[in-house]
């Protein structure tokens, strides 16, 4: 069985990690345009990095859940035949146990030289303007997909849908594009859909079959159903 997950905030939200945009339309504070844009960051990189700069110090002190770990043993188990494409930005599936997770809106742990476009690991700071390791020009900027900018690796993505026999969203709204469109385009292929989520979302329609509530909770239960069904 070849499966594609696709994860959003709600996973993450139980370890503690803040979803970014609250009730307001802030993201901790500033707007969407100051901190999440490249015209943001042209305008005030000092802003920009203090702002990625507090959430990746604040991946620290926060650790997978019960989702992440369980995402991890079914990886463990199907290898190549499970793709985890996330629209997360921390480490959570990697320290629950995933090795290949596909990061479309980029890492908080990976800083991208805006001189070379080489990607670099980076757990630090960068609001300090550190020369890039491979050309040396201070030019490292936040590793993340921004409002405008194209998400990573989405030739890949439409692939393992293509190959794909059941797609699975996991704590998402449904309201951001392009990852919003995944089960419109596994639907129009003929590919089975489940939704996990604390509630429905905007997309909830497309879905052949949706489960509501925790992560923490429905992940665990699927993936053991998962594992049943094929004698493990």
């Amino acid at each position: 069985m070849r499966i594609v997950v696709l994860t959003g905030a709600g996973v993450s939200a139980e370890s503690g990690v803040p979803t970014f945009r609250d009730a307001d339309g802030l993201w901790e504070g500033h707007r969407v345009e100051d901190v999440a844009t490249p015209e943001g960051y042209d305008a005030d990189p000092a802003l920009v990095h203090a702002f990625y700069d507090a959430r990746r110090a604040a991946l620290r002190e926060v650790a997978p859940n019960p989702a992440h770990l369980a995402l991890g043993r079914l990886e463990s188990v199907l290898g190549d035949d499970l793709t985890i494409v996330t629209q997360n930005v921390d480490d959570l599936h990697e320290r629950g146990g995933a090795q290949h997770v596909v990061h479309m809106h980029g890492e908080l742990l990976s800083a991208l030289c805006r001189a070379c476009g080489h990607r670099y690991r980076w757990s630090g700071d960068l609001g300090d303007r550190p020369a890039c390791p491979g050309c040396g020009v201070s030019e490292l900027r936040p590793d993340i997909v921004w409002f405008g900018e194209m998400p990573y690796e989405m030739d890949r993505i439409s692939q393992a849908l293509a190959a794909a026999d059941l797609f699975v969203s996991i704590g998402t709204s449904g309201a951001v594009y392009p990852a919003a469109g995944f089960v419109i385009e596994a639907r129009a292929r003929g590919i089975r859909s489940l939704e996990l989520n604390l509630e429905p979302s905007e997309g909830t329609h497309w879905f052949d079959e949706a489960r509501h509530g925790k992560a923490g909770d429905l992940v665990p239960r699927w993936v053991d159903q998962v594992l049943e069904s094929i004698g493990h």
